[in-house]
């Protein structure tokens, strides 16, 4: 008698321990859900309130002190920073200065008689100073820009760059190395040609789609300004798209150049060759010409134009 009633007692038990469980893995996903959705609503207004979208209301600014306000915007500004810097970083160990050298003739002042052997002159004693020639001695006459885009030492560049005949060429890397630069080819229709240093192990750029580029967009320009200071960076933006110019100024006499970038980031004379790169670090362009007077009024030749030509040469 008292197992038939126990029994029952221990099913009502076990079946109350288990409705149990039931209802307590129940009301701990219910809590779980509700973790996550209010995690997911936290995120949804930190993603607003950070991107400054129009969804971001009054009262939640007014919820936040003028610290917390100062903290985040410092936060947003920082992050642009490093992207920059890090799109920086990736880009200029492929950029180098690129000089020409040639043999310029040495001269020596001496003082001679103007009149020459005329008898009637011979003692005036009158000397006048005359420059003659005495030798020659190498020294640099140029200097441009051009970025590497293989391993094995093959480096981009304007024609006009290298555009010398009689010169020679020295490639200075970013890290102080110097090496002898061959120009192997240029471009019979644009102002591009490509020169090659010895030795493997270098770090090429990163080519880009130039196509994708949207008025406004931020690029930063790298190069040797000046012929001076080397690795110089300037940043501006896309100021417009399939631009045709004429360009001259250079040994090249005026070439006529289309379909090319307008950026408002400064190229100054000895840029020419260098890269246009966006804030991923991948180069969209190479910079050849700006506007004498003007207040950044650059160009730069689109990097898509260029690739089956470095594909051809590199024998890709």
């Amino acid at each position: 008698m008292n197992n038939k009633i126990v029994a029952p007692a221990l099913i009502i038990i076990l079946l109350g321990a288990i409705l149990g469980g039931f209802w307590f893995s129940y009301k701990s996903a219910q809590k779980q859900e509700k973790d996550y959705n209010a995690k997911i609503l936290a995120l949804q207004k930190e993603i607003s309130f950070l991107a400054g979208s129009a969804s971001s209301s009054q009262s939640q600014l007014a919820a936040l002190s003028p610290n917390e306000i100062n903290n985040r915007q410092q936060v947003i500004a920082k992050s642009q920073d490093q992207i920059l810097t890090d799109a920086v970083a990736k880009v200029t160990p492929s950029v180098v200065s690129i000089v020409a050298s040639e043999d310029v003739p040495n001269y020596k002042v001496v003082y001679v008689n103007p009149f020459g052997d005329d008898p009637f002159f011979q003692d005036s004693g009158m000397q006048v100073p005359e420059y003659v020639q005495n030798g020659t001695s190498t020294q640099e006459v140029s200097a441009g820009t051009g970025f590497l885009i293989s391993a094995d030492g093959y480096i981009l560049t304007n024609k006009h760059v290298v555009a010398d005949a009689q010169a020679s060429y020295t490639a200075l890397l970013s890290n102080g190395k110097q090496k002898a630069a061959k120009v192997v080819f240029k471009d019979p229709s644009n102002d591009l040609a490509i020169v090659k240093i010895d030795g493997s192990g270098y770090s090429p750029v990163t080519l880009g789609d130039s196509s994708a580029l949207k008025l406004g967009q931020s690029v930063f320009a790298v190069g040797n300004a000046l012929g001076q200071y080397n690795n110089s960076v300037s940043v501006g933006v896309i100021s417009g798209l399939n631009r045709s110019i004429d360009a001259s100024g250079s040994e090249l006499g005026t070439e006529t150049l289309t379909g090319v970038i307008q950026t408002d980031a400064a190229i100054n004379p000895g840029n020419s060759g260098g890269p246009l790169s966006n804030l991923n670090g991948e180069v969209l362009g190479i910079n050849v010409a700006t506007v004498q007077g003007s207040n950044n009024i650059s160009f730069s030749i689109p990097i898509n134009g260029v690739k089956k030509t470095i594909a051809f040469v590199l024998g890709k």
